[in-house]
């Protein structure tokens, strides 16, 4: 199945692309990008270069990235990028329209029995899969930024899709070392995104009615349940939480304080008010430091991170 893959086709080199051509080329694949856009394309083999160093420490680069530089093409032709390609991963932005754009101009270059996986975060497959030539090989392959770092994707089904692409595509992410997790069915927004769209709403409320600070509404995430979440989820948390008698004990003990919290749980609006105290709150949170700084920072801690799990076994 994902064996037979060693030519891959990135559709977008924003952030998101080049991250994905990043793992794509660490694992010895060709990787061809389509980008448009003459300034994003610019910039797709310095993020590619960016990300090799924390690649190489994860164990993932193979060699140097000068070496496998001549496997990454980055290309405005379309038909140039999609030649000969055994996978494509669908990098567009997240609006319905576009992305049905963007199936209909790479279809005619594909092969029927190539995959089309969508990094789209909120879009369902069945959605996009509509008035494709062949919707069977359409689904999304959700990755968390940035996608050669954080190995969760989420490998979701539309109603068109079919098992066999389903199976490819999760022996193909296999193959990459991602933790590929497979929803029951569609939802919008997968799974992971809404679970960290519930944080944010709570998050939101907290500094909109004035409890919190968004420094300290971080810091209470980061230096608190993160530090946890972080090696296992919320489920194990709560059953070690329970103690000798598990979920069972804890639910049955604790779940009544859980539902009087659920009963009192905002509903935030993101009016001009409510943005401008986020935005504000931000500023003052980050005390001069950019976004590239904190990027980089937080790449290094990742890869320190995912190896402290590998070595113990998390």
């Amino acid at each position: 199945m994902g064996e037979r893959i060693e030519r891959v086709a990135v559709i977008g080199g924003g952030l998101i692309g080049a991250s994905w051509a990043a793992l794509f080329l660490a694992h010895g694949l060709t990787v061809a990008v389509h980008e448009p856009a003459a300034d994003v394309a610019q910039g797709v083999a310095r993020r590619v270069a960016d990300a090799w160093p924390d690649l190489q420490a994860l164990g993932l680069a193979r060699g140097t990235f000068d070496a496998a530089q001549p496997r990454l093409t980055v290309t405005s032709d379309v038909a140039a990028a999609l030649q000969t390609t055994d996978f494509v991963q669908e990098c567009g932005p997240d609006r319905l329209p576009l992305k049905h754009r963007i199936i209909a101009a790479i279809e005619p270059h594909l092969k029927p029995e190539v995959i089309i996986a969508s990094s789209s975060s909120a879009l369902m497959p069945s959605e996009i899969q509509q008035g494709a030539t062949h919707p069977d090989r359409i689904l999304v392959g959700h990755p968390f930024n940035p996608p050669h770092l954080i190995p969760l994707v989420e490998l979701v089904a539309g109603h068109a899709t079919s098992q066999n692409a389903v199976e490819r595509a999760q022996a193909f992410y296999h193959r990459l070392g991602r933790e590929v997790i497979v929803p029951l069915r569609e939802m919008r927004g997968h799974v992971a995104n809404r679970l960290t769209a519930a944080l944010y709403r709570e998050a939101v409320h907290l500094v909109a009615e004035g409890i919190a600070t968004v420094a300290d509404v971080d810091r209470a995430i980061s230096a608190g349940p993160g530090l946890r979440w972080a090696l296992m989820g919320p489920h194990l948390t709560y059953y070690l939480g329970g103690g000798d008698g598990g979920l069972r004990h804890y639910l049955e003990h604790l779940g009544p304080a859980q539902e009087a919290r659920w009963a009192e749980l905002g509903a935030p609006r993101l009016d001009a008010r409510t943005i401008a105290a986020l935005v504000s709150g931000m500023d003052d949170a980050l005390k001069g430091s950019t976004a590239d700084t904190l990027a980089a920072r937080r790449d290094a801690a990742l890869v320190a991170l995912l190896r402290a799990k590998a070595d113990s076994g998390l």
